[in-house]
């Protein structure tokens, strides 16, 4: 069967959806995407479907389908596995000239849904000939593709136009906790088509092993000044190679605004007139722990969980953080980069409350292959530490949700 390709615009437009179950939930989110007006007809929705129309996302119509609610709309998708009741939704769209998508039998359909992968403003559809499986290997391939990098199309120097309104753009990515996979699709896709690469120290590796030739790399962790110093030259770098018209990518490793100083960025960018766009990572204040097996909450254990920094030490006056009211705390307190300041935070935890016996882990280069994991207690944790030889980077993390699930 010859079918003939083609993209609708349906933003504004009615689309008739009949069926409230599995087909259905899968098909709508498609469909306000892209705008259309929804009406569901099911005497029943899934929990998903309800969720959307007590949002007011789509209009359901709790019944059986009639003949009627075919008028004024443009498109109907048939999501029931009854072909009787199929048979009478698309002979009502036929009689009326209104394309119908049939989930129970394609081959009395007069619309068929193509597998769909979509990458920034690109869409890519699929068809297989009749065989969803070979229309799906396909679209995960070509998928693959463009999210790895290996398959673009030609492009301007500039992101699409939905991260970048005009001339030069400055991503504040970020790169996840240590395993490259981690990064979202979004980061991924717009380092494939970034001018300039911004990058941390902890970025991964494989990341930057994946860059277009021509990018220029900026090692951010090799300008030689001081903190200060260099967070003011790598501000003053993205901003010169995004007023000179090209696309920045400030890959940061975690998120960018969980102690990534992202937002000093921000506003630099911000001043200068420079457009930025703000693509949140994996944080390893989460990420490091579960991959350790340990979750920051869990129901019974904890319900509450805190992320300090522990780079200045708890009686340093620069201190911002509450140490007395963490110790007091039941929940899970999660520090980052607090290794070289450990025995004081320990110290000062003991002496406002925290129990001895709490159970503490210490994550070094979770999700990555160099992952270790070193489980003790508050009491013991600083020789622990410095007998396993940890080192930085390294998550610590105090409470009982160390101890509620069993070891990996």
């Amino acid at each position: 069967m010859n079918l003939y390709p083609l993209g609708l615009r349906l933003d504004g437009r009615g689309v008739l959806v009949v069926g409230g179950g599995a087909v259905a939930t899968r098909r709508v989110p498609a469909l306000l995407e892209a705008g259309a007006r929804v009406v569901l007809v099911a005497p029943r929705l899934t929990p998903a479907l309800q969720a959307l129309a007590d949002a007011g996302r789509l209009r359901w119509e709790p019944r059986r389908f009639e003949p009627s609610d075919v008028d004024d709309v443009w498109l109907v998708h048939v999501a029931v596995d009854d072909p009787v009741a199929a048979a009478q939704v698309s002979a009502a769209a036929d009689e009326r000239r209104v394309f119908c998508v049939r989930a129970d039998d394609r081959s009395r359909a007069t619309a068929w849904t193509p597998a769909v992968t979509r990458h920034g403003p690109v869409t890519v559809a699929v068809l297989g000939g009749g065989d969803p499986r070979r229309a799906m290997g396909l679209r995960d391939a070509i998928r693959d593709g463009l999210v790895a990098g290996t398959l673009a199309a030609p492009s301007p120097s500039a992101p699409p136009a939905a991260d970048a309104p005009t001339g030069g753009h400055v991503a504040l990515v970020g790169a996840g906790p240590g395993d490259p996979e981690l990064i979202t699709v979004k980061g991924r896709r717009l380092l494939a088509r970034a001018d300039v690469v911004v990058a941390d120290r902890l970025v991964p590796g494989l990341l930057l092993d994946e860059l277009r030739p021509e990018v220029e790399l900026v090692d951010a962790s090799k300008i030689p000044y001081g903190p200060a110093k260099t967070q003011e030259e790598i501000n003053r770098i993205l901003v010169d190679r995004a007023r000179a018209g090209r696309f920045v990518v400030r890959l940061k490793g975690g998120d960018p605004y969980v102690f990534g100083r992202g937002g000093e960025e921000a506003i630099a960018c911000a001043e200068a007139g420079v457009p930025v766009t703000v693509v949140s990572g994996v944080t390893s204040s989460i990420a490091a722990p579960a991959a350790a097996g340990i979750p920051v909450t869990h129901r019974g254990v904890a319900h509450e969980f805190t992320v300090v920094s522990g780079h200045v030490a708890p009686d340093d006056p620069a201190s911002l953080v509450d140490w007395p009211a963490l110790a007091r705390m039941r929940g899970t307190l999660v520090v980052l980069m607090g290794l070289k300041n450990l025995p004081a935070i320990a110290a000062t935890l003991l002496a406002h409350g925290r129990a001895a016996a709490t159970p503490v882990a210490v994550v070094q280069e979770g999700t990555t292959g160099e992952q270790r994991a070193l489980r003790t207690t508050l009491a013991d944790l600083v020789p622990q530490v410095g007998a396993a030889g940890i080192r930085p980077p390294a998550v610590v993390v105090l409470g009982d949700v160390v101890t509620a699930l069993p070891r990996p």
